[in-house]
Protein backbone atom coordinates (compact mmCIF):
# COMPACT_ATOMS: atom_id res chain seq x y z
CA UNK A 1 0.00 0.00 0.00
CA UNK A 2 1.03 3.33 -0.41
CA UNK A 3 1.71 6.10 2.56
CA UNK A 4 -1.78 7.93 1.97
CA UNK A 5 -3.56 4.28 2.20
CA UNK A 6 -1.37 3.52 5.41
CA UNK A 7 -1.92 6.88 6.93
CA UNK A 8 -5.67 6.17 6.19
CA UNK A 9 -5.71 2.80 7.50
CA UNK A 10 -3.69 3.35 11.12
CA UNK A 11 -5.86 6.41 11.61
CA UNK A 12 -8.75 4.33 11.60
CA UNK A 13 -7.40 1.82 13.51
CA UNK A 14 -6.34 4.14 16.09
CA UNK A 15 -9.92 6.02 16.41
CA UNK A 16 -11.56 1.85 16.64
CA UNK A 17 -9.21 1.31 19.60
CA UNK A 18 -9.75 4.64 21.47
CA UNK A 19 -12.81 4.73 23.84
CA UNK A 20 -13.01 8.61 23.75
CA UNK A 21 -12.47 8.72 20.16
CA UNK A 22 -14.20 6.17 17.98
CA UNK A 23 -16.02 8.43 16.34
CA UNK A 24 -13.65 11.41 15.68
CA UNK A 25 -14.49 12.80 12.23
CA UNK A 26 -11.35 12.84 9.77
CA UNK A 27 -13.34 12.76 6.61
CA UNK A 28 -11.95 15.93 5.46
CA UNK A 29 -8.92 16.27 6.83
CA UNK A 30 -5.52 16.54 4.53
CA UNK A 31 -2.44 14.07 5.10
CA UNK A 32 -0.78 16.59 7.19
CA UNK A 33 -4.00 16.76 9.39
CA UNK A 34 -4.32 13.24 9.64
CA UNK A 35 -1.03 12.34 10.19
CA UNK A 36 -1.13 14.73 13.65
CA UNK A 37 -4.10 13.29 14.15
CA UNK A 38 -2.49 9.59 14.38
CA UNK A 39 0.27 10.79 16.72
CA UNK A 40 -2.26 12.59 18.94
CA UNK A 41 -3.84 9.40 19.34
CA UNK A 42 -0.51 7.31 19.89
CA UNK A 43 0.38 10.60 22.84
CA UNK A 44 -3.07 10.49 24.75
CA UNK A 45 -3.01 6.26 24.51
CA UNK A 46 -2.88 5.10 28.23
CA UNK A 47 -0.21 1.83 28.47
CA UNK A 48 -2.43 -1.42 27.88
CA UNK A 49 -2.36 -4.25 25.48
CA UNK A 50 -1.35 -3.54 21.99
CA UNK A 51 -3.34 -5.18 19.69
CA UNK A 52 -0.46 -6.98 17.05
CA UNK A 53 -2.36 -5.75 14.02
CA UNK A 54 -1.96 -2.49 15.13
CA UNK A 55 1.75 -2.79 15.82
CA UNK A 56 2.25 -4.07 12.73
CA UNK A 57 0.64 -1.11 11.15
CA UNK A 58 1.75 1.40 13.21
CA UNK A 59 5.37 -0.24 12.50
CA UNK A 60 5.24 -0.07 9.22
CA UNK A 61 3.75 3.57 9.03
CA UNK A 62 6.42 4.96 11.66
CA UNK A 63 10.06 3.31 9.80
CA UNK A 64 8.29 4.55 5.58
CA UNK A 65 8.03 7.92 8.18
CA UNK A 66 11.22 7.66 9.16
CA UNK A 67 12.62 7.08 5.51
CA UNK A 68 10.87 10.36 4.29
CA UNK A 69 12.87 11.90 7.64
CA UNK A 70 16.22 10.38 6.43
CA UNK A 71 18.52 8.66 8.35
CA UNK A 72 21.58 9.88 9.76
CA UNK A 73 24.74 7.74 10.30
CA UNK A 74 27.39 8.60 13.01
CA UNK A 75 29.82 8.52 9.90
CA UNK A 76 27.97 11.45 9.03
CA UNK A 77 28.33 13.48 11.73
CA UNK A 78 31.42 15.40 11.85
CA UNK A 79 33.74 15.41 15.13
CA UNK A 80 34.67 19.21 16.35
CA UNK A 81 38.02 18.61 14.97
CA UNK A 82 36.55 18.58 11.37
CA UNK A 83 34.31 21.42 12.23
CA UNK A 84 36.20 23.85 14.09
CA UNK A 85 39.77 22.29 14.30
CA UNK A 86 39.27 21.86 17.92
CA UNK A 87 42.25 21.69 19.98
CA UNK A 88 40.21 19.62 22.87
CA UNK A 89 42.43 16.34 23.64
CA UNK A 90 38.95 14.71 22.60
CA UNK A 91 37.99 16.32 19.48
CA UNK A 92 38.02 12.98 17.55
CA UNK A 93 35.26 11.71 20.38
CA UNK A 94 32.83 14.95 20.66
CA UNK A 95 30.28 16.05 17.95
CA UNK A 96 28.02 19.22 17.54
CA UNK A 97 25.29 18.28 15.40
CA UNK A 98 21.90 20.20 14.59
CA UNK A 99 18.65 18.89 14.30
CA UNK A 100 16.26 16.02 14.68
CA UNK A 101 17.75 13.38 17.09
CA UNK A 102 15.00 10.57 16.68
CA UNK A 103 17.10 10.62 13.22
CA UNK A 104 20.35 9.55 14.46
CA UNK A 105 21.98 6.24 13.84
CA UNK A 106 23.71 5.61 16.97
CA UNK A 107 24.24 3.31 19.74
CA UNK A 108 21.72 5.27 22.08
CA UNK A 109 19.76 9.03 22.67
CA UNK A 110 18.96 10.11 25.51
CA UNK A 111 15.49 11.52 26.20
CA UNK A 112 14.66 14.38 28.89
CA UNK A 113 11.71 11.97 30.56
CA UNK A 114 9.57 13.69 33.44
CA UNK A 115 9.28 12.04 36.39
CA UNK A 116 6.35 9.65 35.48
CA UNK A 117 8.40 7.97 32.78
CA UNK A 118 5.78 7.44 30.59
CA UNK A 119 6.47 9.94 27.75
CA UNK A 120 4.19 13.17 27.13
CA UNK A 121 0.69 12.99 26.90
CA UNK A 122 0.19 16.24 25.19
CA UNK A 123 -0.67 16.01 21.85
CA UNK A 124 1.92 16.64 19.24
CA UNK A 125 3.29 18.21 21.77
CA UNK A 126 6.96 20.01 20.91
CA UNK A 127 9.04 18.61 24.03
CA UNK A 128 11.81 16.34 23.09
CA UNK A 129 9.72 13.27 25.09
CA UNK A 130 6.88 13.76 22.60
CA UNK A 131 9.13 13.31 19.78
CA UNK A 132 11.10 10.48 21.34
CA UNK A 133 7.74 8.76 21.93
CA UNK A 134 5.92 9.31 18.92
CA UNK A 135 9.24 8.41 16.64
CA UNK A 136 9.57 4.70 18.36
CA UNK A 137 6.05 3.97 18.86
CA UNK A 138 3.52 2.65 21.52
CA UNK A 139 5.94 0.10 22.40
CA UNK A 140 8.01 2.70 24.34
CA UNK A 141 5.35 3.80 26.36
CA UNK A 142 4.45 0.24 27.11
CA UNK A 143 8.11 -0.60 27.97
CA UNK A 144 8.47 2.62 30.36
CA UNK A 145 5.13 1.24 32.16
CA UNK A 146 6.48 -2.07 32.56
CA UNK A 147 9.42 -0.30 34.74
CA UNK A 148 7.86 1.43 36.51
CA UNK A 149 5.29 -1.02 37.89
CA UNK A 150 8.47 -3.00 39.17
CA UNK A 151 9.92 -0.26 40.71
CA UNK A 152 6.17 0.96 42.68
CA UNK A 153 6.25 -2.94 43.90
CA UNK A 154 9.46 -2.28 44.87
CA UNK A 155 9.52 1.08 46.27
CA UNK A 156 5.93 2.05 46.68
CA UNK A 157 3.05 3.32 45.13
CA UNK A 158 3.93 6.74 44.93
CA UNK A 159 7.75 5.94 43.43
CA UNK A 160 8.65 8.46 40.46
CA UNK A 161 11.47 8.20 38.42
CA UNK A 162 14.45 10.63 40.62
CA UNK A 163 16.07 13.54 39.25
CA UNK A 164 19.26 12.32 37.53
CA UNK A 165 19.00 8.48 36.83
CA UNK A 166 19.61 6.67 33.87
CA UNK A 167 16.97 4.18 32.41
CA UNK A 168 17.55 2.16 29.27
CA UNK A 169 15.10 0.91 26.66
CA UNK A 170 14.61 -0.63 23.04
CA UNK A 171 14.19 1.91 20.46
CA UNK A 172 11.70 0.46 18.46
CA UNK A 173 11.20 2.43 15.33
CA UNK A 174 14.04 4.67 15.73
CA UNK A 175 17.55 4.32 13.97
CA UNK A 176 19.18 4.05 17.18
CA UNK A 177 19.73 1.08 19.12
CA UNK A 178 18.28 2.07 22.59
CA UNK A 179 17.11 5.39 24.39
CA UNK A 180 18.30 5.91 27.81
CA UNK A 181 15.81 8.25 29.85
CA UNK A 182 16.96 10.46 32.36
CA UNK A 183 14.79 13.25 34.53
CA UNK A 184 16.77 16.41 34.45
CA UNK A 185 16.17 19.19 37.23
CA UNK A 186 13.04 21.19 37.19
CA UNK A 187 14.41 24.96 37.84
CA UNK A 188 11.36 27.56 39.13
CA UNK A 189 13.74 30.03 40.12
CA UNK A 190 17.36 30.68 41.67
CA UNK A 191 19.44 28.19 40.03
CA UNK A 192 21.64 26.47 43.02
CA UNK A 193 24.42 24.23 43.41
CA UNK A 194 22.05 21.67 43.80
CA UNK A 195 20.17 21.91 40.59
CA UNK A 196 23.80 22.36 38.79
CA UNK A 197 24.71 18.75 40.80
CA UNK A 198 21.31 17.10 39.51
CA UNK A 199 22.22 17.91 35.97
CA UNK A 200 25.78 16.94 36.28
CA UNK A 201 24.54 13.57 37.75
CA UNK A 202 22.25 13.02 34.23
CA UNK A 203 25.25 13.20 31.88
CA UNK A 204 27.53 11.19 34.65
CA UNK A 205 24.32 8.27 34.66
CA UNK A 206 23.96 8.57 31.31
CA UNK A 207 27.46 7.90 30.34
CA UNK A 208 27.82 5.11 33.00
CA UNK A 209 24.86 3.28 31.46
CA UNK A 210 26.36 3.44 27.94
CA UNK A 211 29.83 1.98 29.27
CA UNK A 212 28.17 -0.63 31.69
CA UNK A 213 25.95 -1.82 28.36
CA UNK A 214 28.97 -1.27 26.16
CA UNK A 215 27.33 1.49 23.78
CA UNK A 216 29.69 3.13 22.37
CA UNK A 217 28.09 6.12 20.58
CA UNK A 218 25.21 8.01 22.84
CA UNK A 219 23.83 11.82 21.32
CA UNK A 220 22.32 13.94 24.05
CA UNK A 221 19.67 16.01 23.71
CA UNK A 222 19.59 19.82 26.15
CA UNK A 223 18.25 17.94 28.83
CA UNK A 224 16.11 20.32 30.87
CA UNK A 225 16.87 23.71 28.92
CA UNK A 226 13.20 23.30 27.33
CA UNK A 227 9.97 22.76 29.80
CA UNK A 228 12.25 22.80 32.94
CA UNK A 229 13.92 25.92 32.25
CA UNK A 230 17.59 25.24 33.11
CA UNK A 231 19.24 27.96 31.74
CA UNK A 232 20.58 27.13 28.65
CA UNK A 233 24.33 28.38 28.63
CA UNK A 234 25.22 27.18 32.06
CA UNK A 235 23.89 23.71 31.20
CA UNK A 236 26.02 23.49 28.11
CA UNK A 237 28.94 23.88 30.28
CA UNK A 238 27.78 21.47 32.52
CA UNK A 239 27.29 19.09 29.68
CA UNK A 240 30.71 19.73 28.12
CA UNK A 241 32.51 19.46 31.31
CA UNK A 242 30.65 16.48 32.73
CA UNK A 243 31.15 14.89 29.31
CA UNK A 244 35.10 15.61 28.72
CA UNK A 245 35.40 14.36 32.24
CA UNK A 246 34.12 11.12 31.89
CA UNK A 247 36.05 10.62 28.59
CA UNK A 248 39.33 11.47 30.07
CA UNK A 249 38.77 8.16 32.34
CA UNK A 250 37.06 6.33 29.76
CA UNK A 251 38.20 7.26 26.48
CA UNK A 252 38.54 4.14 25.09
CA UNK A 253 35.06 2.36 25.86
CA UNK A 254 32.98 5.47 23.84
CA UNK A 255 33.43 6.04 20.09
CA UNK A 256 31.58 9.39 20.17
CA UNK A 257 29.22 11.42 22.11
CA UNK A 258 27.25 14.12 19.92
CA UNK A 259 25.66 17.14 21.33
CA UNK A 260 22.66 17.10 19.79
CA UNK A 261 20.74 20.48 19.49
CA UNK A 262 17.80 22.05 17.84
CA UNK A 263 17.92 25.65 18.22
CA UNK A 264 20.20 28.08 16.31
CA UNK A 265 20.70 29.73 20.01
CA UNK A 266 21.80 26.63 21.32
CA UNK A 267 24.64 25.51 18.73
CA UNK A 268 26.43 29.19 18.94
CA UNK A 269 26.69 28.17 23.01
CA UNK A 270 28.20 24.99 22.31
CA UNK A 271 30.28 26.41 19.14
CA UNK A 272 31.58 28.84 21.70
CA UNK A 273 32.38 26.05 24.13
CA UNK A 274 33.91 23.56 22.22
CA UNK A 275 35.03 25.30 19.66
Amino acid sequence: MNGTEMTDILLEKLKADSAEYKALETKGYSLEEKKNAIRSLMNIRMPRELPVELVDLQDEYLQNEQKVKGIVRLADIPTIKEIFDSKSPHAEKISLWQGDITRLEVGAIVNAANSQMLGCFVPCHRCIDNAIHSAAGMQLREECSHIMIRRRLKYGRNYEEPTGTATLTLSYNLPCNYVIHTVGPIVYGELTDKLCQDLQNCYENVLKCCLEHNIRSVAFCCISTGEFHFPHNQAAEIAVKTVTGILEKYDNCMERIVFNVFKDSDYKIYERILG
